[in-house]
């Protein structure tokens, strides 16, 4: 298959599975969303509203919770993975609840967790399960772990218990053959986080990849860090498995640096973020036989140049030790041409209450408007589809 016969300006594919109402709704909203006022208002009155208890949660489903979330529990997203499975992309169940902070509430969410690695299990259409440590362990624990600080026995036993919850979800994605990503984090919180999932990977992967970690390469260290956690992992006999992403907390990581007075970790443009990127991927490529890894990505160029490279290497579309990801409501462009074509391609599926969603859903619409042009893409690319078909 050659890069050439990819279109990913094909409108009538990506929004293909739209229905006409559908398509207007979410190019009302994209339009929303893509003016920073409007955005900031909606953002604010919507946690307002929640906060003094106003009933708002079914203007909410219907909305931007339908856009970008599969339902508020498993059994809901069942009509979301029919739905991508028939235009040839999977989905990946995220439990996607923030904000937690007792350790009965950390029991539970690993609970729910494993319930979707149960539900993954044995269905091609869920070719993923997925976690954030912070939704099972408190912050500081995390905080004291990366900044190797000692730690009180109260420290100690929230740090065993973290590394207990990790082990079991960890354990049982095993025991069933269901890969897992372990999501990348606040760079302040990450070092706890690579330390957890290498450990992870040296008892789960050793004979393919399960547990997968996740590095954010707007970081300057990040390519680094492959190269090394690739060799690590050679040396020690196991799979390395890794999800590439650029990265989401760009003005928080800066913020913190500027307030804190250390050098940002965060590359000073896109530019060097995008070369990290793709030197990522062309890393990932050259040693795949060691190497399983997902690109997950929005940016055109760098999807085109992965199927470019693919192609050169001779590797087949769907070569199973290389994946395609992006959020479910975004880059359909993308997913539903890649998926066209036989490629292994999935979204995450954000789930949950639509209360307990809110924050995610907030913190996705900030870091949407946030990101350099990325929804006025969108928005271009539907305004092009309702031309295509005749609506007003």
């Amino acid at each position: 298959m050659s890069e050439l016969k990819l279109d990913f300006q094909d409108t009538a594919t990506a929004f293909a599975d739209l229905t006409d109402r559908e398509l207007k709704e979410k190019y009302r909203l994209f339009k929303m969303l893509n003016s920073p006022l409007l955005n900031s208002l909606g953002t604010w009155s919507t946690k307002f509203a929640l906060s003094v208890g106003l009933p708002v949660e079914g203007i909410i489903k219907r909305t931007i919770f339908e856009q970008f979330c599969g339902g508020e529990t498993i059994e809901e997203c069942e009509k979301t993975v029919e739905r991508l499975a028939a235009s040839g992309i999977g989905a990946i169940l995220d439990y996607s609840i923030e904000g937690r902070s007792s350790e009965q509430d950390f029991d539970r969410t690993k609970d729910e967790i494993i319930r979707t690695v149960e539900r993954a299990k044995d269905d091609p259409r869920i070719p993923f399960a997925v976690f954030k440590v912070t939704g099972i362990a408190p912050l500081g624990t995390l905080e004291r772990l990366s900044g190797k600080k000692k730690l009180d026995a109260k420290s100690q036993t929230k740090c065993e218990h973290l590394q207990s919850r990790v082990n079991e979800i960890c354990e049982f994605a095993y025991k069933v053959g269901q890969p897992i990503f372990i999501d990348a984090e606040d760079s302040w919180i990450q070092d706890a986080i690579d330390r957890l999932a290498t450990d992870m990977m040296e008892k789960y992967n050793l004979e393919g990849p399960i547990v997968y970690n996740t590095l954010q390469l707007y970081r300057t260290d990040r390519l680094q860090h492959l190269k090394d956690a690739r060799r690590e992992a050679k040396a020690n006999g196991y799979v390395y498995a890794v999800k590439l992403v650029r990265g989401a907390y760009m003005e928080k990581e800066r913020e913190r640096a500027a307030e804190k007075g250390y050098p940002s970790p965060i590359h000073p443009d896109k530019r060097a973020t995008d070369r990290d990127y793709n030197a990522a991927v062309e890393y990932c490529l050259e040693h795949i036989d060691d190497v399983s890894f997902v690109a997950g990505t929005h940016n055109e160029e760098t999807t085109e140049y992965l199927v470019r490279r693919m192609d050169e290497l001779g590797l087949a579309n769907d070569h199973p030790r290389v994946h395609f990801s992006q959020l479910y409501g975004m880059g359909d462009n993308l997913s539903y041409v890649l998926g066209k074509h036989g490629y292994n391609v999935s979204k995450y599926v954000p789930y949950g209450p639509v209360r307990d969603v809110v924050p995610y859903l907030v913190r996705r619409a900030e870091e949407n408007s946030s990101a350099a042009g990325h929804i006025s893409r969108e928005l271009e690319m539907l305004g092009r589809e309702k031309k295509r078909r005749g609506l007003s």
